[in-house]
């Protein structure tokens, strides 16, 4: 799966997204292990603490499937189009928990230009047990 189909499904998964309260739809695709496709979407609830990313939702549906290892994870949000929206850090140490040094974190910008991380990158000095 190239990055442009795997940002066109976290794209497209967006527009499932129970956001009544902020309005911003935020999507997520990965791919594991074992070359599956994960996805989620965020999930809010009165209770702002309470609210599911995106990325949790794709990494539960991994998990559930049995996957251990996220090779590639594209995120897109936004109110109406999409924007760039890079892991909150929740979601960055989320993401940790599954990733190694192989993992790429992408999204793309307002300009729709390409934005590609590593762990390391996005979340230097991370926590790990």
């Amino acid at each position: 799966m190239t990055d442009d189909e795997l940002l066109d499904a976290a794209r497209e998964v967006r527009e499932q997204a129970h956001c009544p309260y902020s309005n911003f739809r935020v999507g997520a695709a990965l791919i594991d292990d074992q070359g599956n496709l994960h996805v989620g979407c965020n999930v809010e609830n009165a209770v702002y603490s309470l609210v599911s990313c995106a990325e949790a939702g794709a990494i539960s549906a991994m998990v559930a499937a049995g996957g251990k290892r996220i090779v590639r994870i594209a995120v897109a949000g936004g109110s109406e189009n999409t924007c760039a929206c890079p892991p909150c850090g929740g979601c960055r140490q989320r993401i940790q928990e599954f990733a190694d040094d192989l993992t790429r974190i992408i999204f793309k910008d307002n300009d729709d230009e390409w934005h590609t991380f590593t762990m390391d990158e996005l979340l230097p000095s991370s926590f790990h047990l």
